[in-house]
């Protein structure tokens, strides 16, 4: 495994309860903040194998990513049960909840 991948997993696993962290700002902290997408790639494909809180990271404008509606609503649904404040169109105040390891 790269050492950029082994970062990007170690940063998710540590995202607390409650917080969000944005997919840009784990590419920055794993070292290559213009790696954004591969932080998606990473999540996408190794948040089973190393059970990875997948729905505590969104998007830059702090915004539920996902399209699609059950894995919108899921997202949501999951941030909501550990008090994270999400409107219907997948918004979350980042002044409030973004986590800053």
């Amino acid at each position: 495994m790269k050492p950029f991948t082994e970062t990007v997993i170690r940063i998710i696993s540590g995202i607390p309860k409650g917080r969000v962290m944005t997919y840009g700002q784990i590419a920055g902290l794993a070292g290559n903040p213009r790696a954004a997408r591969q932080v998606v790639r990473i999540l996408h494909s190794m948040s089973g194998r190393y059970s990875l809180p997948w729905h505590r990271v969104i998007n830059g404008k702090g915004q539920i990513a996902l399209k699609n509606d059950v894995s919108f609503t899921e997202q949501l649904m999951l941030l909501e049960i550990e008090g994270v404040e999400v409107d219907l169109n997948g918004n979350i105040d980042l002044a409030k909840y973004q986590w800053h390891p």
